[in-house]
């Protein structure tokens, strides 16, 4: 068994947050919400990269789903990490549930079902929703070892982290949670 979180536990529900140092251009700087987690691996989402090939009214074009709520206009498309690429998730609040929603945590769940899409599309989908297009995903004791390498920091995960602050700040906004600057660690000895 390889090192989990400070307790122990398995980090379903946490927030990961990538390391200065990452050597991963894939996952520099990014914050990933863990989905899943126990012995035979992890699955989580990246929250904080906004895939700019693509818009929700053109994603919804490609699956044949009607458009008719013009808020949908402000909905981005999230790079949820580079397996399955072509493959939706929504981490949503609990609002919305169906028979394939995974209840993740208190607040949040997970839909990878073409349904969510129509309801959000319709102005009826859950309050909070992030749309992501692939995941990120890590056999068994690989985020363990990649935690212990200094790769990544974990944190709660909160409403706010998620869903109301902006892409773009989301990585500074968790180190602040954590009580610190990005710019205070670094992945290598010898380097500030």
């Amino acid at each position: 068994m390889g090192v989990r979180g400070d307790t122990g536990e398995y980090l379903g529900g946490k927030l990961l947050i990538a390391m200065p140092g990452m050597r991963d251009p894939r996952f520099s700087q990014s914050v990933v919400y863990v989905c899943a987690h126990n012995e035979d691996g992890a699955m989580g989402l990246v929250i904080n990269r906004v895939i700019d090939s693509i818009t929700f009214p053109e994603l919804l074009e490609q699956l044949g789903i009607a458009r008719p709520a013009p808020t949908i206009q402000d909905i981005q498309v999230h790079f949820g990490g580079p397996v399955e690429s072509s493959r939706g998730f929504v981490l949503h609040s609990t609002d919305f549930s169906n028979e394939a929603t995974l209840h993740v945590d208190t607040g949040v769940s997970v839909t990878a079902t073409v349904d969510i899409l129509e309801q959000i599309a319709l102005g009826e989908g859950p309050e909070n929703s992030i749309l992501a297009l692939g995941y990120a995903g890590w056999r068994s004791g690989q985020l363990e070892n990649e935690i212990l390498a200094n790769g990544w920091l974990h944190l709660d995960a909160d409403a706010d982290l998620l869903f109301d602050i902006d892409c773009e700040d989301k990585w500074e906004q968790a180190f602040t949670k954590l009580g610190f600057a990005p710019e205070l660690l670094s992945g290598e000895a010898g380097h500030a």
